[in-house]
Protein backbone atom coordinates (compact mmCIF):
# COMPACT_ATOMS: atom_id res chain seq x y z
CA UNK A 1 0.00 0.00 0.00
CA UNK A 2 1.62 3.59 -0.89
CA UNK A 3 2.17 5.57 2.10
CA UNK A 4 -0.31 8.69 1.92
CA UNK A 5 1.14 12.11 1.96
CA UNK A 6 1.23 14.19 5.36
CA UNK A 7 -0.31 16.98 3.15
CA UNK A 8 -2.70 17.77 0.89
CA UNK A 9 -4.47 20.43 -1.70
CA UNK A 10 -7.78 22.35 -0.62
CA UNK A 11 -9.72 25.19 -1.11
CA UNK A 12 -10.82 27.15 2.19
CA UNK A 13 -12.61 30.15 1.97
CA UNK A 14 -10.39 32.98 3.52
CA UNK A 15 -13.21 35.33 4.80
CA UNK A 16 -17.03 35.75 3.71
CA UNK A 17 -17.46 37.16 0.15
CA UNK A 18 -17.65 36.34 -4.04
CA UNK A 19 -15.89 33.49 -5.77
CA UNK A 20 -12.94 35.26 -5.61
CA UNK A 21 -12.22 34.47 -1.46
CA UNK A 22 -11.71 30.81 -2.40
CA UNK A 23 -8.39 30.37 -2.29
CA UNK A 24 -6.05 27.18 -2.79
CA UNK A 25 -4.09 26.04 0.36
CA UNK A 26 -2.21 23.38 2.04
CA UNK A 27 -4.24 20.83 4.75
CA UNK A 28 -2.93 18.17 6.63
CA UNK A 29 -4.11 14.67 5.64
CA UNK A 30 -7.53 14.06 8.15
CA UNK A 31 -7.69 10.54 9.88
CA UNK A 32 -10.55 8.42 10.11
CA UNK A 33 -12.43 7.83 12.68
CA UNK A 34 -13.01 4.60 14.00
CA UNK A 35 -16.96 5.19 11.93
CA UNK A 36 -15.37 6.77 8.99
CA UNK A 37 -13.24 5.87 5.71
CA UNK A 38 -10.99 8.36 4.19
CA UNK A 39 -11.73 9.37 0.42
CA UNK A 40 -8.89 10.00 -1.95
CA UNK A 41 -10.65 12.09 -4.03
CA UNK A 42 -11.48 11.62 -7.71
CA UNK A 43 -14.58 14.47 -7.58
CA UNK A 44 -16.63 17.18 -5.68
CA UNK A 45 -19.58 18.04 -6.50
CA UNK A 46 -20.62 22.06 -6.42
CA UNK A 47 -23.68 22.83 -4.68
CA UNK A 48 -26.02 25.80 -4.08
CA UNK A 49 -25.08 25.66 -0.43
CA UNK A 50 -21.67 25.50 -1.39
CA UNK A 51 -22.26 29.02 -2.47
CA UNK A 52 -24.06 30.52 0.88
CA UNK A 53 -21.57 28.69 3.18
CA UNK A 54 -18.76 30.87 1.11
CA UNK A 55 -20.72 34.10 1.64
CA UNK A 56 -21.46 33.39 5.48
CA UNK A 57 -24.95 32.64 5.01
CA UNK A 58 -24.80 28.91 5.39
CA UNK A 59 -22.33 27.89 8.65
CA UNK A 60 -21.28 24.52 8.61
CA UNK A 61 -22.08 22.26 12.14
CA UNK A 62 -19.41 22.51 15.00
CA UNK A 63 -17.98 19.27 14.22
CA UNK A 64 -18.21 19.55 10.59
CA UNK A 65 -14.81 20.71 8.16
CA UNK A 66 -14.65 24.50 7.86
CA UNK A 67 -13.80 23.46 3.77
CA UNK A 68 -16.69 23.62 1.31
CA UNK A 69 -17.93 20.25 -0.34
CA UNK A 70 -20.97 18.29 0.12
CA UNK A 71 -20.40 15.06 -2.34
CA UNK A 72 -17.62 13.83 -3.37
CA UNK A 73 -16.35 10.46 -5.48
CA UNK A 74 -13.37 8.37 -4.99
CA UNK A 75 -11.22 5.65 -3.72
CA UNK A 76 -11.40 4.45 -0.16
CA UNK A 77 -7.63 4.63 1.31
CA UNK A 78 -8.61 3.81 5.17
CA UNK A 79 -10.88 3.04 7.55
CA UNK A 80 -11.64 3.44 10.89
CA UNK A 81 -11.48 0.31 12.97
CA UNK A 82 -15.62 -0.11 13.23
CA UNK A 83 -15.73 -0.05 9.20
CA UNK A 84 -17.27 -3.44 8.03
CA UNK A 85 -18.92 -2.63 4.46
CA UNK A 86 -15.85 -0.94 2.87
CA UNK A 87 -12.26 -1.65 2.05
CA UNK A 88 -8.81 0.29 1.14
CA UNK A 89 -9.47 0.06 -2.86
CA UNK A 90 -12.70 0.54 -3.16
CA UNK A 91 -14.55 2.95 -5.30
CA UNK A 92 -17.56 5.32 -3.54
CA UNK A 93 -19.35 8.12 -4.01
CA UNK A 94 -20.26 9.58 -0.21
CA UNK A 95 -22.47 12.87 1.24
CA UNK A 96 -20.38 14.75 3.31
CA UNK A 97 -20.66 17.15 6.19
CA UNK A 98 -18.15 19.37 4.49
CA UNK A 99 -14.39 19.37 2.78
CA UNK A 100 -15.37 17.83 0.12
CA UNK A 101 -13.01 20.65 -1.65
CA UNK A 102 -9.92 18.69 -1.25
CA UNK A 103 -7.79 15.70 -2.49
CA UNK A 104 -8.78 13.61 0.56
CA UNK A 105 -11.60 13.29 2.61
CA UNK A 106 -13.03 11.71 5.56
CA UNK A 107 -16.66 10.21 5.63
CA UNK A 108 -18.92 8.55 7.48
CA UNK A 109 -18.85 5.27 6.10
CA UNK A 110 -22.67 4.73 6.28
CA UNK A 111 -22.88 8.08 3.64
CA UNK A 112 -20.72 6.25 1.43
CA UNK A 113 -22.34 4.65 -1.51
CA UNK A 114 -21.54 2.22 -4.41
CA UNK A 115 -20.40 3.70 -7.75
CA UNK A 116 -23.74 2.99 -9.66
CA UNK A 117 -23.12 0.63 -13.05
CA UNK A 118 -22.45 2.59 -16.49
CA UNK A 119 -21.51 5.83 -14.59
CA UNK A 120 -17.67 7.30 -14.97
CA UNK A 121 -16.05 7.56 -11.17
CA UNK A 122 -15.53 11.44 -11.57
CA UNK A 123 -19.15 11.86 -12.70
CA UNK A 124 -20.63 10.25 -9.53
CA UNK A 125 -19.14 13.19 -7.51
CA UNK A 126 -22.32 14.86 -8.92
CA UNK A 127 -24.33 12.18 -7.49
CA UNK A 128 -25.11 12.10 -3.56
CA UNK A 129 -26.17 15.12 -2.40
CA UNK A 130 -28.53 15.72 -4.96
CA UNK A 131 -30.10 11.89 -4.88
CA UNK A 132 -29.99 11.69 -1.46
CA UNK A 133 -31.83 15.71 -1.03
CA UNK A 134 -34.66 14.28 -3.51
CA UNK A 135 -34.93 10.99 -2.09
CA UNK A 136 -35.25 12.37 1.25
CA UNK A 137 -37.82 15.32 0.51
CA UNK A 138 -39.85 13.77 -2.64
CA UNK A 139 -39.95 9.93 -1.75
CA UNK A 140 -39.35 9.70 2.08
CA UNK A 141 -40.84 12.81 3.27
CA UNK A 142 -43.53 13.47 0.84
CA UNK A 143 -44.55 9.84 -0.19
CA UNK A 144 -44.55 10.41 -3.74
CA UNK A 145 -46.04 7.44 -5.26
CA UNK A 146 -46.10 6.00 -8.89
CA UNK A 147 -48.66 7.49 -10.59
CA UNK A 148 -48.66 10.93 -8.93
CA UNK A 149 -47.38 13.65 -10.41
CA UNK A 150 -44.75 15.69 -9.23
CA UNK A 151 -43.88 19.59 -9.64
CA UNK A 152 -40.24 20.74 -10.08
CA UNK A 153 -39.27 24.33 -10.39
CA UNK A 154 -35.66 25.01 -12.10
CA UNK A 155 -35.84 21.90 -13.70
CA UNK A 156 -32.06 22.32 -15.39
CA UNK A 157 -30.60 22.84 -11.92
CA UNK A 158 -28.79 19.42 -11.03
CA UNK A 159 -31.78 19.38 -8.09
CA UNK A 160 -33.99 19.53 -10.86
CA UNK A 161 -32.92 17.24 -13.76
CA UNK A 162 -31.94 14.47 -10.99
CA UNK A 163 -35.82 14.98 -9.42
CA UNK A 164 -36.74 14.64 -12.76
CA UNK A 165 -34.97 11.73 -13.83
CA UNK A 166 -35.94 9.83 -10.14
CA UNK A 167 -39.32 10.49 -10.31
CA UNK A 168 -40.09 9.56 -13.96
CA UNK A 169 -37.67 5.97 -13.11
CA UNK A 170 -40.33 5.51 -10.17
CA UNK A 171 -42.92 5.74 -12.10
CA UNK A 172 -44.68 9.12 -11.63
CA UNK A 173 -45.63 11.78 -13.91
CA UNK A 174 -43.43 14.73 -14.33
CA UNK A 175 -44.24 18.64 -14.57
CA UNK A 176 -41.10 20.55 -14.47
CA UNK A 177 -40.38 24.35 -15.21
CA UNK A 178 -37.24 26.73 -16.63
CA UNK A 179 -36.52 30.60 -16.59
CA UNK A 180 -35.58 30.81 -20.33
CA UNK A 181 -36.63 29.15 -23.50
CA UNK A 182 -33.39 27.56 -23.96
CA UNK A 183 -33.67 25.53 -20.84
CA UNK A 184 -37.15 24.78 -21.62
CA UNK A 185 -35.89 23.02 -24.52
CA UNK A 186 -32.95 21.26 -22.76
CA UNK A 187 -35.54 19.67 -20.34
CA UNK A 188 -37.53 18.53 -23.53
CA UNK A 189 -34.78 17.37 -25.12
CA UNK A 190 -34.36 14.66 -22.20
CA UNK A 191 -38.55 13.90 -23.17
CA UNK A 192 -39.40 12.88 -19.71
CA UNK A 193 -40.89 15.80 -18.21
CA UNK A 194 -43.57 18.37 -19.70
CA UNK A 195 -42.19 21.58 -19.13
CA UNK A 196 -43.50 25.14 -19.12
CA UNK A 197 -41.87 28.84 -19.26
CA UNK A 198 -42.97 30.27 -15.41
CA UNK A 199 -42.19 33.74 -16.29
CA UNK A 200 -45.08 33.76 -19.11
CA UNK A 201 -46.71 30.50 -19.10
CA UNK A 202 -50.24 29.95 -17.37
CA UNK A 203 -49.65 27.83 -15.01
CA UNK A 204 -52.79 26.54 -13.89
CA UNK A 205 -54.01 25.98 -17.67
CA UNK A 206 -50.59 24.55 -18.67
CA UNK A 207 -50.65 21.72 -15.68
CA UNK A 208 -54.80 21.15 -16.09
CA UNK A 209 -53.95 20.73 -20.19
CA UNK A 210 -51.65 17.88 -19.56
CA UNK A 211 -54.82 15.51 -18.69
CA UNK A 212 -54.66 15.64 -14.82
CA UNK A 213 -56.54 17.36 -12.69
CA UNK A 214 -53.08 18.93 -10.31
CA UNK A 215 -50.45 18.14 -8.88
CA UNK A 216 -49.66 16.06 -6.13
CA UNK A 217 -46.18 16.49 -4.66
CA UNK A 218 -44.50 19.85 -5.47
CA UNK A 219 -40.42 19.79 -4.84
CA UNK A 220 -39.86 23.89 -4.42
CA UNK A 221 -36.52 25.12 -4.34
CA UNK A 222 -37.43 28.70 -5.37
CA UNK A 223 -39.90 29.75 -1.77
CA UNK A 224 -40.80 33.56 -2.24
CA UNK A 225 -43.97 34.59 -3.87
CA UNK A 226 -44.03 30.89 -5.61
CA UNK A 227 -45.05 29.00 -2.94
CA UNK A 228 -48.86 30.69 -3.12
CA UNK A 229 -48.40 29.56 -6.99
CA UNK A 230 -47.89 25.95 -5.82
CA UNK A 231 -50.33 25.72 -3.10
CA UNK A 232 -53.08 26.44 -5.63
CA UNK A 233 -51.82 23.68 -8.37
CA UNK A 234 -51.82 21.35 -5.53
CA UNK A 235 -54.82 18.55 -5.38
CA UNK A 236 -56.52 17.64 -2.28
CA UNK A 237 -54.35 16.08 0.16
CA UNK A 238 -50.98 17.06 -1.79
CA UNK A 239 -47.51 17.81 -0.45
CA UNK A 240 -45.62 20.44 -0.75
CA UNK A 241 -41.96 20.39 0.27
CA UNK A 242 -39.48 23.39 0.12
CA UNK A 243 -35.84 22.57 -0.25
CA UNK A 244 -34.37 26.16 -1.12
CA UNK A 245 -35.43 29.71 -1.32
CA UNK A 246 -33.55 31.19 -4.44
CA UNK A 247 -36.40 33.73 -4.23
CA UNK A 248 -36.94 34.58 -1.02
CA UNK A 249 -37.60 32.84 2.25
CA UNK A 250 -41.02 34.55 3.47
CA UNK A 251 -44.36 33.39 1.67
CA UNK A 252 -47.96 35.17 1.57
CA UNK A 253 -50.47 31.75 1.93
CA UNK A 254 -53.98 31.36 2.19
CA UNK A 255 -54.20 29.21 4.98
CA UNK A 256 -57.99 27.98 4.16
CA UNK A 257 -56.67 26.65 1.53
CA UNK A 258 -53.94 24.54 3.04
CA UNK A 259 -57.38 23.39 5.19
CA UNK A 260 -59.89 23.43 2.81
CA UNK A 261 -57.35 20.32 0.55
CA UNK A 262 -55.93 19.01 3.52
CA UNK A 263 -52.48 20.06 2.19
CA UNK A 264 -49.34 19.22 3.84
CA UNK A 265 -45.85 22.05 4.24
CA UNK A 266 -42.54 20.57 4.89
CA UNK A 267 -39.39 21.28 3.97
CA UNK A 268 -35.89 20.18 5.28
CA UNK A 269 -31.57 20.60 4.75
CA UNK A 270 -29.37 17.61 4.29
CA UNK A 271 -26.62 18.65 6.12
CA UNK A 272 -27.78 18.67 9.83
CA UNK A 273 -29.39 15.23 9.79
CA UNK A 274 -27.88 12.27 11.76
CA UNK A 275 -25.93 10.01 10.78
CA UNK A 276 -28.51 7.43 10.92
CA UNK A 277 -30.81 9.00 8.95
CA UNK A 278 -28.47 9.88 5.93
CA UNK A 279 -27.64 6.17 5.99
CA UNK A 280 -31.19 4.80 5.88
CA UNK A 281 -31.52 7.24 2.66
CA UNK A 282 -28.36 5.88 1.26
CA UNK A 283 -29.19 2.45 1.72
CA UNK A 284 -32.94 3.14 -0.01
CA UNK A 285 -31.43 4.70 -2.71
CA UNK A 286 -28.77 2.31 -3.75
CA UNK A 287 -31.48 -0.17 -3.51
CA UNK A 288 -34.70 2.03 -5.62
CA UNK A 289 -32.33 4.10 -7.37
CA UNK A 290 -29.28 2.85 -8.68
CA UNK A 291 -30.70 0.13 -10.86
CA UNK A 292 -32.32 2.80 -12.93
CA UNK A 293 -28.66 3.62 -14.23
CA UNK A 294 -28.67 0.19 -15.85
CA UNK A 295 -32.30 -0.12 -16.77
CA UNK A 296 -32.23 3.34 -18.32
CA UNK A 297 -34.26 6.15 -16.63
CA UNK A 298 -31.52 7.64 -14.56
CA UNK A 299 -27.96 9.26 -15.99
CA UNK A 300 -25.18 11.62 -14.99
CA UNK A 301 -26.13 15.09 -16.04
CA UNK A 302 -22.55 16.98 -15.18
CA UNK A 303 -22.34 19.99 -17.64
CA UNK A 304 -18.90 20.83 -16.86
CA UNK A 305 -16.39 20.15 -15.06
CA UNK A 306 -13.74 22.49 -13.79
CA UNK A 307 -10.32 21.96 -12.08
CA UNK A 308 -10.18 21.67 -8.23
CA UNK A 309 -7.95 24.98 -8.06
CA UNK A 310 -10.59 26.80 -10.82
CA UNK A 311 -13.27 26.18 -7.87
CA UNK A 312 -13.45 30.07 -7.66
CA UNK A 313 -14.59 30.05 -11.50
CA UNK A 314 -17.00 26.84 -10.89
CA UNK A 315 -18.33 29.45 -8.38
CA UNK A 316 -18.78 32.13 -11.07
CA UNK A 317 -20.27 29.79 -13.39
CA UNK A 318 -22.80 28.33 -10.79
CA UNK A 319 -23.93 32.06 -9.71
CA UNK A 320 -24.61 32.77 -13.55
CA UNK A 321 -27.25 30.11 -13.73
CA UNK A 322 -26.08 29.38 -16.92
CA UNK A 323 -25.69 25.47 -16.58
CA UNK A 324 -27.92 22.86 -16.96
CA UNK A 325 -26.83 19.76 -14.73
CA UNK A 326 -24.19 19.46 -12.42
CA UNK A 327 -20.85 21.37 -12.14
CA UNK A 328 -17.93 19.22 -10.61
CA UNK A 329 -14.43 19.84 -9.76
CA UNK A 330 -11.55 16.81 -10.52
CA UNK A 331 -8.87 16.91 -7.99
Amino acid sequence: MTALPKMMRAIEISKPGGPEVLQVCERPVPSPSPDEVLIKTIGAGVNRPDVLQRMGLYKPPSDASDLPGLEVSGEIVGCGKNVQRWRTGDLVCALTAGGGYADYVCVDAGSCMTIPQNVDPLNAAGLPETVLTVWANAFADAQLRAGETLLVHGGTSGIGMTATRMAKGMGANVITSAGSAQKCQAIADIGIADVFLYSEDPWKSFVTGKDIANVDVVLDMTGGEFVARNLDLLNPGGRHVSIAFLRGTTAQINVMAIMRKRLTISGSTLRPQSLEAKAEYARNVEKNIWPLFSSGPMQTMTDRVFALEEADKAHQYMESGAHIGKIILKA
